[in-house]
């Protein structure tokens, strides 16, 4: 159990001193004291290749975004029900749950650049089949769905590659800036990809929406050509053999440090992947706005995820006691923001959500990156983003449903509470195994300080 001590507690010898081992420090990404803060982070930028990917995948994620917004709000539009929106979601998020462990083996058997070419390409034609039902008047509410899982099995597989081809990239030294940064490109695009397709539904309507995403393509497609192979970082491919994803599995039921943030991420999942069925239903049945309304509610989340983001890219570390102190205090935000009286209280608050979000998120996400094997982190990423975006899955209907007969607040109370009590029961747990308690300590000024302590 050690070993999962420098990972996420910080704890007092008891004599009464602190006590830190030493690996804590040699894990902490030197970082000079003068250093300019932007510097720091977009220190990933100044490596060309990345420099060019980031370039391409704030292009594709605005194009997606434009295209989410319009999904839901034509699903919303066609079957007047949140419960389809959530099924449109699961029904994106299913193949994840389903061929997840697979997209993360094919990850580490093949080069990662050429699928991602692959994948990339795959989505474009998808868009532009939804782009073509919708504006010649021919679309329904099957189609939506039909696309919906044939881009959640690209994504299966775009993911985990996407995600594992960074540390190539960048090497080892940069990761976790670069993750934190690809957060921020992520929700860059969120920011402004919901303000576009607003104005798109509202002037020319939703299937040039679909056609704006199609294109955008062409932005990640040409950036992945235009990297130099010669400066990437390779590891090597990993030859087939039988028992491959059992492997995955057990490297990561075996380390509590990889397993927590990704129990973690699952139990959020639920609720974070779905807070756009439930802003749909918001937009539409309390406060009574159109579409861009919704584009509103959701650029001001991606105002706060954005700021989240770019805090989490100029951290050194991440530890487990802050990824849980994190996760309470966003169960917290969505118990707040399911009590709010008006619309602009609910936007002001959601700048909050989705700042903390970013935050557990790409703790998370970093803590596992950085903690597996470079033969092996396809498909621990493939298993990480299987229990988030499959929990997502699974919620999406349950979402929909109790947003349409409960009422979306309803459903904004249990994102807060039921993470809530998981976050402790995983934050006692850990505890006990590593026989901590939490107690008062005077610092060097005497004041009270509470800190966690061994029994």
């Amino acid at each position: 159990m050690r070993a999962l001590l420098p990972e996420g507690w910080r704890t007092s010898h008891p004599t009464g001193q602190d006590w830190k081992p030493d690996v804590t420090a040699a894990l902490r990404a030197t970082r000079p004291p003068t250093a300019n803060p932007w510097q720091t982070t977009f220190r990933s930028l100044q490596t060309r290749n990345y420099r060019l990917f980031a370039g391409g995948q704030l292009c594709s994620n605005t194009g997606s975004w434009v295209q989410r917004i319009a999904q839901d709000w034509l699903v919303l539009t066609l079957a007047g029900s949140a419960t389809a929106v959530g099924i449109t979601t699961a029904l994106q998020a299913l193949p994840t749950l389903l061929f997840g462990l697979v997209g993360g083996l094919v990850a580490d058997r093949y080069p990662k650049r050429q699928v991602l070419l692959c994948t990339q390409t795959l989505m474009a034609l998808l868009a532009t089949v939804l782009a073509t039902l919708v504006l010649t008047g021919n679309v329904q509410v099957w189609h939506v769905y039909a696309v919906a899982f044939a881009l959640g099995s690209v994504i299966a597989i775009d993911n985990p590659t996407r995600q594992a081809f960074v540390n190539e990239m960048v090497g080892p030294d940069q990761l976790r800036n670069a993750i934190g940064l690809n957060s921020s490109v992520f929700q860059l695009g969120a920011l402004i990809g919901p303000a576009i397709s607003g104005v798109l539904i509202n002037i020319v309507g939703i299937g040039w929406a679909f056609s704006i995403n199609a294109i955008s393509y062409l932005g990640p497609i040409t950036m992945l050509l235009l990297i130099r192979d010669t400066e990437l970082h390779h590891i090597p491919r990993v030859a087939a053999h039988r028992g491959q994803l059992r492997d995955g599995l057990r490297y990561v039921t075996q380390r509590p440090h990889v397993l927590w943030p990704i129990v973690l991420a699952g139990i959020f999942g639920l609720f974070t992947i779905n807070l756009p069925v439930t802003l749909a239903a918001y937009t539409k049945t309390v406060f009574h706005s159109s579409a861009g309304g919704y584009g509103m509610l959701s650029s001001v989340l991606a105002v706060g995820s954005l700021a989240g983001a770019l805090f989490a890219a100029r951290r050194a570390n991440t530890r487990l006691r802050t990824t849980a102190l994190v996760a309470a205090a966003l169960a917290g935000a969505y118990l707040v923001a399911s009590a709010a009286p008006s619309e602009m209280v609910y936007a002001v608050l959601l700048v909050l959500v989705g700042a903390l979000t970013l935050l557990l998120l790409t703790g998370a996400n970093a803590t596992v990156q950085l903690a597996a094997e470079d033969s092996i982190r396809g498909r621990v990423m493939g298993l990480y983003l299987l229990v988030f975006t499959g929990s997502g899955a699974i919620g999406g209907p349950l979402i929909g449903y109790l947003d349409e007969h409960a009422g979306p607040q309803t459903g904004m109370l249990l994102a807060g509470v039921v993470p809530a009590l998981a976050t402790a029961c995983i934050a006692i747990h850990l505890a006990n195994l590593g026989h901590l308690r939490l107690a008062v300590r005077s610092n060097r000024s005497r004041r009270p300080l509470l800190a966690v302590v061994h029994r």
